[in-house]
């Protein structure tokens, strides 16, 4: 068969054909008498496996090695392969990610082109002060930041690019809300931390909804952010928050905010009074929460608990009812 034959056969140009002849890889078993190269059925499989193995992403020398010895074993040149084709598609998928910020970003020419480059250079810093510089520098693009935001680890540069993110207002509550559906419970613990920091009544529903988290770093996190903003809702984490011991001091000053309404006051009464049955350092804390809550609503509990059986818990709540503790 000849090598145009061949070549509309197997897909090859005769280009490659003869390139393949130059590198020993695929010689025709003969010639013609004009002397044109002449392929048997065998030469021409020989073609299919160099294709084949070409398509793996092994090199024409990668490829020689493997035809030549009847010992090759592939699966250390496969795990190789495996590597680099893992390497390659990460830097393709920086890449996507860079031309996407800078889409997002319109810029009007290259020089704003130039700038989300450079930013982007910063915030993907190896270097943590590196990375806090871009973020105190003046940054419009909310999703290149709310990004930068939800995969942030250091904490001074966290801090400063949600700093950054609040002076943007509301719009950075869309693009970080799509971190508080990741399954990945680190990127939500930094979305809820970025949210809280945001204002408006679009972030108020996204943090109400993560009162519901599976996380209770997020759940506490979410709390706490919402009861600041009135949410009624956080009551139950909050008060949970003081029974653990779990920013209880916090959570104690955010249910004193919320108790000023006088409905969900007594409610709020109620509630830590369903811990008072727990253990002494529970009561303890309780009675600590109770203080905060504003008037006479619990005075009478903290009298209660200034009989308290445990010596710690009475004097405690003794002092906090400005009473003595019984003897």
């Amino acid at each position: 068969m000849l090598i145009g034959e061949v070549a509309r056969r197997s897909g090859v140009s005769t280009r490659m054909l003869r390139h393949y002849d130059s590198l020993g890889l695929v010689r025709p078993t003969g010639r013609t008498v004009g002397g044109y190269r002449e392929y048997a059925e065998a030469d021409i499989r020989r073609i299919f496996h160099v294709e084949g193995l070409r398509s793996l992403g092994m090199s024409l020398r990668q490829v020689g090695r493997a035809l030549a010895d009847p010992a090759f074993t592939p699966s250390t040149l496969v795990g190789d392969l495996i590597r680099r084709t893992e390497d390659r598609l990460k830097r393709e998928q920086e890449l996507l990610e860079r031309l996407r910020a800078i889409d997002a970003s319109e810029p009007s020419g290259w020089d704003g082109v130039l700038h989300v480059v450079d930013l982007l250079h910063g915030l993907d810093s190896p270097s943590p002060s590196r990375r806090q510089q871009a973020a105190l520098t003046p940054i419009e693009d909310v999703p290149l930041l709310a990004k930068a935001v939800l995969t942030e680890t250091n904490p001074n540069v966290a801090g400063a690019l949600r700093w950054a993110l609040a002076r943007a207002g509301e719009d950075g509550v869309t693009a970080l809300a799509a971190g508080m559906r990741s399954d990945d419970v680190d990127v939500r613990r930094r979305a809820v931390l970025a949210i809280a920091e945001l204002p408006g009544d679009e972030a108020t529903a996204v943090l109400a909804a993560a009162l519901e988290d599976s996380d209770p770093h997020v759940r506490r996190s979410a709390a706490l952010a919402s009861g600041r903003r009135g949410t009624a809702a956080a009551v139950p984490v909050l008060v949970g928050m003081v029974a653990e011991g779990a920013n209880d001091v916090e959570a104690a000053e955010v249910l004193g905010t919320l108790a000023r309404d006088p409905v969900r006051g007594k409610e709020i009464r109620n509630a830590l009074a369903g811990e008072l049955a727990a253990d002494a350092a529970v009561r303890i804390r309780v009675a600590q929460a109770l203080a905060e809550l504003p008037g006479t609503l619990a005075h009478d509990l903290l009298r209660q608990l200034a009989g308290d059986e445990d010596r710690a818990v009475a004097l405690i709540a003794s002092a906090l009812a400005g009473v003595s503790a019984d003897p």
